[in-house]
């Protein structure tokens, strides 16, 4: 029995047929589960080097806010890949599926390269520019140059799972990042601490758990795409240069990957408006982030499985069910939101506790998630739709929704509040509630104009 859900769910599934509710399901709860590891996964490096003191998750909290600059650029390649070829498999046509996986891998292998040079060298001026401590300076550059020496490898199993979720196997890419998290878990606090032939390497040592880790992924995922085992397969032997291809995915992926920049360039701004509390507001901070992640999770899952149920069924020229694919997801989102808001809310402090002690850090980070929680459900509506719009090819709606939440209201309205009134903290804190309020709304008011039903990719 198990063994035909799994094949329905990677290759023999029609998703542009059957029970719409049964198709969110079957796409989503893999990417659910494969979220809450890839969720595990900082977690546990928190937790980990939260045994090392506030400085050093201050380090990694710092660090990780400029990675995620970086990831959002590819995740920009990773949109357009997984727009187009959701449309190519729906339209069954297979052989511009597998050289659209074959021109992303190509734009990938170049960028992640580019990347990683230039990350490795920046990484002590990045650290300065938040406004790091002389101790999270160094905790911090250390961290983020182990991080880009291994992104060259690590793209790949992110840019291979895109590649799935396109074509609607959601199953492999869980199987690869659930290998990867074990091993992350397992090498944590083996290099961070010194454990059996490893030296004690502290904040180090958590990046390069991930980063071997991550290597280890990207080999399972090549090994996958290109021995056929998946509904796309990449053939060397057929392999060609196709710039005509790369830029149709780049005019889709392009305003996507400045979604995600605009969105970390914000993070970037929101912790140093948070650094000028001090280093126990950064670590605070930092830890409400990572457990918010625990929230966000479940909505990739409903968003992934919207995106290509949304490209899939435009390829069919299904319009009606796409539409119901991306209000559904929405639906089930929303009612899992409502039950996290009351869990949040009611046990923040304990949550706080789980990563740090500190007095002055639980009383910051209960309420940063005592605040934060009150807009759940608004998440919900903002994430699956903006993720619809980018899975019908809209990706430019979806980028000037971003921009004017985070940018005309979040980062303005943070700045002021946190500098030039008395609420100081607590300021960023509205502000953050301020925008995810309006990306909702915007969100609704573009998905139910429908320009998104005619867009051509």
């Amino acid at each position: 029995m198990i063994k035909r859900w799994l094949e329905a769910a990677t290759k023999k599934r029609d998703f542009t047929a059957g029970k719409i509710s049964t198709n969110i399901w079957i796409l989503a709860l893999p990417v659910i589960f494969g979220n809450l590891l890839q969720t595990a996964f900082n977690v546990v490096d928190m937790f980990w080097v939260g045994r090392l003191g506030p400085d050093a998750i201050a380090a990694v909290a710092m660090s990780g806010t400029i990675l995620m600059i970086v990831m959002f650029f590819m995740i920009g390649v990773g949109t357009g890949t997984t727009a187009m070829i959701a449309r190519f498999i729906g339209a069954k046509d297979q052989e511009l599926a597998d050289n659209t996986a074959m021109q992303s891998l190509t734009m990938s292998l170049i960028i992640s390269a580019v990347l990683s040079v230039i990350g490795y060298f920046l990484s002590p001026w990045m650290m300065r520019v938040l406004g790091a401590s002389p101790t999270v300076l160094e905790l911090g550059s250390i961290y983020m140059q182990i991080t880009f020496i291994g992104i060259f490898i690590m793209f790949f199993s992110f840019l291979i799972s895109a590649i799935l979720y396109g074509a609607g196997d959601t199953i492999t890419p869980l199987i690869i990042l659930g290998v990867a998290t074990i091993l992350n878990i397992v090498l944590d606090p083996l290099m961070i601490f010194g454990v059996w032939p490893f030296p004690a390497m502290g904040v180090a040592g958590a990046a390069w758990a991930t980063v071997i880790a991550r290597a280890l992924a990207s080999l399972m995922a090549l090994e996958v795409i290109f021995r056929g085992r998946s509904r796309v397969h990449v053939r060397l032997s057929e392999y060609r240069l196709d710039l005509g291809l790369m830029w149709r995915i780049l005019k889709i992926g392009i305003p996507s990957s400045a979604q995600m920049s605009l969105r970390g360039f914000m993070n970037v701004f929101l912790m140093s408006f948070v650094a000028a509390f001090g280093t126990m507001a950064v670590a605070a901070y930092g830890i409400g982030v990572r457990i918010e992640m625990i929230v966000l999770m479940p909505g990739f899952g409903f968003a992934s499985a919207a995106s290509t149920l949304v490209g899939q069924n435009l390829g069919a020229r299904n319009i009606e069910r796409a539409r119901k694919s991306a209000w559904h997801s929405t639906l089930y989102y929303i009612l899992l939101n409502v039950v996290l808001t009351i869990l949040i809310f009611t046990f923040a402090r304990q949550l706080i506790l789980i990563f740090n002690n500190d007095p002055e850090v639980v009383k910051i980070g209960t309420q940063y998630l005592k605040i934060s929680s009150l807009t759940y459900v608004f998440v919900s509506v903002a994430l699956i739709l903006n993720r619809s719009l980018v899975g019908a090819g809209d990706t430019m709606s979806a980028m000037l929704i971003t921009f004017i939440g985070l940018w005309v209201v979040l980062v303005p309205l943070a700045w002021y509040l946190s500098k030039f009134t008395p609420l100081g903290l607590l300021g960023i804190w509205i502000a953050i509630v301020a925008a995810i309020v309006v990306q909702a709304v915007l969100n609704v008011i573009c998905f139910e104009a429908g320009g998104w039903q005619s867009k051509k990719v």
